[in-house]
């Protein structure tokens, strides 16, 4: 098991930002994997014949493997340094999704869907436990908001990379998943050249480790917490993600061209979101004087309110109101992320990998409704009342943080 030094980093803090923003870019590398289906999810289901419930079946794949490869690669990059369990796991998943391009049929596309989610389980773990090693509680919202940021720099990219390489040929989406695929090859040789195997074995974090039992840890009422959250925040934004570019296309008949520009429009909205949550809980314990926990709170019922203008999507035609109903729903949904990674990150520090492990099965476990919600969309040939349903997620999300979550800062009156 990796042991956790108590001698403080020798590295300075402009490093521990410069290893954020590498952070950043291997989310970004994550999301222009995942992204490339969704974005051509029209062209693909047309080229291969495919049902919405046979789409929302690949979704369904990719989304049980997540949650089985997080918990595996939680338990490996505590028992290993997390320097060489990360570009690992970025090779495996580069590799798979370069793999998509050559697939045939369904089968093969869902073979690789599925692998491809296995292996990008692992970022989450890798991820969180090296910002959790680097920085102290104060600035983890920050920091995991750079780190959440990169999922919506890598989105905003993909649609214009996909432009730039898809023709009238209905199969030119296989070379889109090629070129995407080998960008994360890159990511390892910076990677390497900036870490060494003493940086990432130590912990910037001065305070005592909350929980160094891994059961007491995982059965904590404070993981129960967890879990509720995760799995409304993740299943109303991998819906949202997931089948926007069909929405916009399908059920809202906006061209394959604009439904690509506007998809990077989408995440740069949810990029400000991860941003602006970061911040925004940075000026509220700084400025405010409130705890670091109830900074995080209001952040989060911020954002989860900005998420539910999506239950005004039913009225809303075709035209600038709905789409900028869109931009803010995405904004308010991924907002949320940094602020939960911040706490679990409270939980264990010995154990930060198993715990967002166990907390990916949450997130990842309710992933067949995305065939439900294809079945769904065949039937009625509407997508209103899914989308509806993730846009409120957050909202039911934020209850519960703030009926159930103690504040151990907050001193009794």
């Amino acid at each position: 098991m990796e042991r956790v030094s108590a001698h403080p980093p020798t590295r300075s803090d402009r490093w521990k930002w410069w290893v954020c923003g590498l952070l950043l870019f291997a989310s970004a590398i994550n999301y222009m994997d995942r992204q490339t289906l969704a974005n051509a999810a029209p062209r693909i289901t047309k080229h291969l014949g495919l049902s919405q419930e046979q789409y929302g079946g690949l979704e369904s794949g990719f989304g049980l493997a997540f949650a089985a490869g997080s918990l595996f690669f939680g338990i490996v990059v505590d028992r290993h340094s997390v320097r060489f369990v990360y570009p690992i796991v970025l090779v495996l998943w580069s590799a798979i999704g370069f793999a998509t391009g050559l697939c045939r049929d369904y089968t093969d596309l869902l073979w690789c869907r599925t692998l491809l989610g296995l292996f990008e389980g692992g970022h989450w773990p890798c991820a969180v436990k090296t910002t959790r090693l680097l920085l102290e509680a104060k600035d983890r919202s920050m920091g995991n908001s750079v780190l959440q940021a990169g999922t919506s720099i890598g989105a905003i990219i993909t649609p214009q990379v996909m432009r730039a390489l898809l023709t009238d040929d209905l199969g030119s989406w296989r070379r889109t998943f090629m070129v995407v695929g080998a960008i994360g090859l890159l990511w390892v040789v910076f990677w390497l050249i900036m870490t060494r195997g003493r940086d990432l074995a130590v912990s910037a974090a001065p305070e005592p480790d909350a929980a160094p039992n891994l059961g007491k840890a995982i059965f904590s009422r404070r993981m129960l917490i967890i879990l509720v959250v995760i799995a409304l925040i993740n299943t109303g934004w991998q819906t949202m993600r997931a089948w926007l570019p069909k929405y916009l296309q399908e059920g809202r008949g906006y061209t394959e061209a604009a439904t690509l520009n506007f998809t990077s429009a989408f995440y740069i909205a949810t990029d400000i979101g991860v941003i602006a949550a970061g911040a925004f809980t940075l000026w509220l314990v700084s400025k405010n004087n409130f705890t670091v926990t109830r900074s995080r709170i209001v952040a989060f019922g911020a954002c989860a309110l900005v998420s539910g203008v999506a239950a005004f999507l039913p009225v809303l035609q075709r035209g600038p109101a709905l789409l900028m109903t869109i931009l803010l729903m995405g904004a308010g949904a991924l907002g949320v992320f940094p602020i939960y990674h911040a706490f679990t990150q409270d939980l264990s520090r010995e154990h930060q990998g198993k715990i967002t492990g166990v907390a990916s099965i949450a997130a990842w476990g309710f992933s067949p409704v995305q065939s439900l919600f294809g079945r769904y969309i065949d039937k009625t040939h509407s997508f209103d009342l899914g989308l509806v349903i993730a846009g409120l997620m957050p909202l039911a999300a934020f209850v519960v943080l703030l009926f159930f979550w103690r504040d151990p800062e907050r001193k009794p009156i």
